[in-house]
């Protein structure tokens, strides 16, 4: 890539954002910038060879994109505070505050400039992000974007009405299936595995389910059908889970954080 990215507000998913750009090599060490109000936890980045910084107007002038990385309560002081060295037809924003609309940005911001909201999770740090991204359908923003989250996983466009539900869906979504994960290793040591053979069967089992979905675009069901057997001890699981509530459980919760992220940004 030509050119530098800041990332403002180095925290627990700017530095997970940081750690896939570099791991991909998508950019050099000396093409990240990265911020935080504590510099020292960010040194890692220094060692690395990346510029870190406790002043973002100072990396919003050096840098061409700008991920926008606080957390909600600080955005609108932030934005204010970066807007006039933001160069509409230089630089282009890409927000990953939950939350945060793109007409409020450019409220406090300028109205021409390229904006783009994206939601990663924090499997960007291993490029394994399944991230959301709206804005501007064909612009050069949104292509630059889809570069940059496509390099540390996948990444799809969608409307900006479904980027909170996107946000309970993926990002926080990984910390469901991590909970699925752990549950499922919980059930092996009852039933006989030392801890760390229990949960190394469950990791990979949940990694073959999900990849056996995307090589061959089959529904889940289609998968489930071809493990159970009349009268197994698949079945005979799956229906015990069903009865105490799994799906139910599972479905209730990411429409409850749906319904929070709605709720984390005011203006």
């Amino acid at each position: 890539m030509n050119g530098t990215i800041t990332i403002l507000g180095a925290g627990n998913l700017g530095s997970s954002i940081a750690d896939g750009l570099l791991t991909s090599a998508f950019v050099q060490p000396s093409q990240l910038i990265l911020t935080r109000r504590h510099i020292q936890k960010i040194a890692r980045f220094k060692e690395k060879g990346c510029i870190t910084l406790n002043d973002n107007i100072s990396a919003v002038e050096q840098s061409d994109i700008v991920i926008l990385a606080v957390e909600p309560h600080h955005a609108n002081h932030v934005l204010d505070e970066i807007k006039p060295v933001l160069v509409p037809g230089k630089h282009t924003l890409i927000s990953v505050i939950t939350g945060l609309p793109i007409k409020t940005i450019k409220a406090h911001t300028h109205e021409n400039l390229s904006v783009v909201r994206a939601m990663p999770n924090t499997a960007i740090s291993i490029r394994e992000s399944m991230t959301c991204i709206c804005g501007e359908e064909g612009s050069d923003a949104v292509i630059k974007t889809e570069e940059i989250f496509n390099c540390v996983g996948e990444s799809v466009i969608i409307r900006e009405d479904q980027m909170n539900p996107a946000t309970a869906l993926a990002a926080c979504g990984i910390a469901f299936f991590l909970r699925a994960i752990r549950a499922a290793s919980q059930g092996g040591i009852q039933i006989g595995f030392h801890a760390d053979i229990a949960l190394k069967i469950a990791a990979q089992t949940a990694r073959g389910a999900a990849t056996l979905l995307k090589q061959t675009g089959n529904h889940p069901e289609h998968e489930i059908d071809r493990v159970t057997t009349p009268m197994g001890c698949t079945i005979a699981g799956l229906n015990q889970m069903e009865h105490d509530g799994f799906s139910s459980a599972l479905i209730k919760g990411i429409v409850t954080s749906s319904d929070k992220a709605n709720l984390l940004y005011t203006d």
